[in-house]
């Protein structure tokens, strides 16, 4: 299916059909239904029955409080996205990076976080709770109110039945504007379903954030994150899921922007990441908000106490798969989807990003791949792939 554009990159065809695109590999596509000017950061939950969920947020502008949970369906039976579904209501803060969680119990969780405009060290965690398979969803509560916290990876299940969320912390001194340069990742530990939580510190981890957790075919957990450095993808190792070795650099290059991995029955990851690091960039944005500024605020940019500042601005593309049957050691990529990736702004009315970014993935039981992923911050695009597409690499 070929990309229906508009002058100033405008996206036309959002109708959440499936379509197949003639590849040397299995592929099939759409662009999800949106309601708002500006989508971003996906996340998608397979249910047992086959139903693939997908939420992410929207708005007119990461950090406005416009910005709001958006979600749509795709029936086993059909080939057609619904319509996008609103599922937070608080117009005073921007809330975003929502996560699906399918518990033991059959419950189906979403997370999310909530933050005064573009402050991430405001930030605070939220969630609501389906006990009916998605259909109805109960009330918007406050998960964990301490500030700065911040998710963007799914909860796990260890095998004594503990939840896992892994989180960052987006920390900064009295009196200065966040910017990424401080932040440090973390998991939170719940032996209760989600009732009482503790946290375990991630060693050496300050500039790796939206770390993510699965297990290998070894019987060891993998985790690996982005670089606010904008160097490379992380990767840490753990025993038991809660106690985790440094986070060290990959081969693979990382722009200060979303990862996901999983892992396949035959113990190959499956990495969905953009190829390219601030090696890349030919400008660099200050922060993450700064089309949102207010020329009345009179805090002092973060400053670093390590030697190093979060980098901003490289470009959010190509987005690429790689996978590794040596548990990491080695990588083989693939372009999934390609453009010069320019995202020295968010500003999503005048369609002036070009990232594509922000994927999530997860495998069917028939070993399809099904990937969501930021296209210009106009939308979300779905993917659908089968392992055939490391043969035609």
């Amino acid at each position: 299916m070929a990309v229906s554009t508009m002058n100033k990159n405008e996206i036309t065809h959002q109708n959440g059909r499936i379509e197949t695109v003639s590849t040397p590999y299995f592929r099939r596509e759409a662009f999800i239904p949106t309601a708002t000017v500006q989508c971003h950061a996906s996340n998608l939950l397979l249910l047992p029955n086959g139903d693939l969920l997908c939420a992410w947020f929207g708005g007119t502008m990461e950090g406005k409080p416009d910005i709001s949970i958006y979600m749509s369906r795709l029936n086993t039976s059909e080939e057609i996205w619904s319509p996008a579904k609103r599922m937070t209501n608080d117009n005073t803060r921007s809330e975003q990076n929502p996560l699906l969680f399918h518990s033991p119990s059959g419950d189906i969780w979403l997370l999310y976080t909530s933050q005064r405009a573009g402050n991430q060290d405001s930030a605070i965690i939220k969630h609501r709770i389906s006990h009916d398979g998605g259909s109805t969803w109960g009330e918007e509560k406050a998960l964990f109110l301490d500030q700065g916290t911040f998710i963007r990876q799914p909860i796990r299940v260890l095998d004594d039945g503990s939840w896992v969320l892994p989180i960052f912390k987006c920390r900064v001194e009295p009196g200065q504007r966040w910017l990424g340069s401080d932040d440090i990742s973390c998991v939170r530990v719940s032996k209760d379903q989600g009732q009482t939580w503790n946290e375990v510190n991630v060693p050496d981890s300050t500039g790796c954030v939206h770390m993510g957790i699965q297990k290998l075919k070894s019987g060891k957990y993998l985790a690996m994150s982005r670089s606010r450095w904008a160097d490379n993808v992380y990767s840490s190792i753990s025993n038991d899921g809660l106690s985790w070795s440094s986070p060290q650099p990959t081969a693979l290059p990382n722009p200060n922007s979303g990862i996901c991995f999983d892992v396949l029955p035959s113990g190959v990851i499956i990495l969905v990441y953009n190829h390219s690091s601030k090696e890349n960039a030919t400008g660099r944005r200050e922060g993450l908000y700064d089309d949102i500024g207010d020329e009345n605020d009179d805090r002092t940019d973060q400053r670093t106490s390590h030697g190093k500042e979060a980098f901003w601005g490289a470009p959010r593309a190509p987005l690429c798969i790689a996978w590794s049957d040596d548990e990491g050691v080695t990588w083989k990529t693939k372009v999934l989807e390609d453009g010069d990736g320019f995202c020295m702004t968010n500003n999503s009315e005048k369609k002036l990003n070009r990232e594509l970014s922000y994927p999530s993935m997860v495998l069917g039981n028939d070993g399809t791949l099904h990937i969501a992923f930021t296209f210009w911050r106009q939308c979300i695009k779905y993917v659908q792939i089968k392992k055939d597409f490391m043969e035609c690499a």
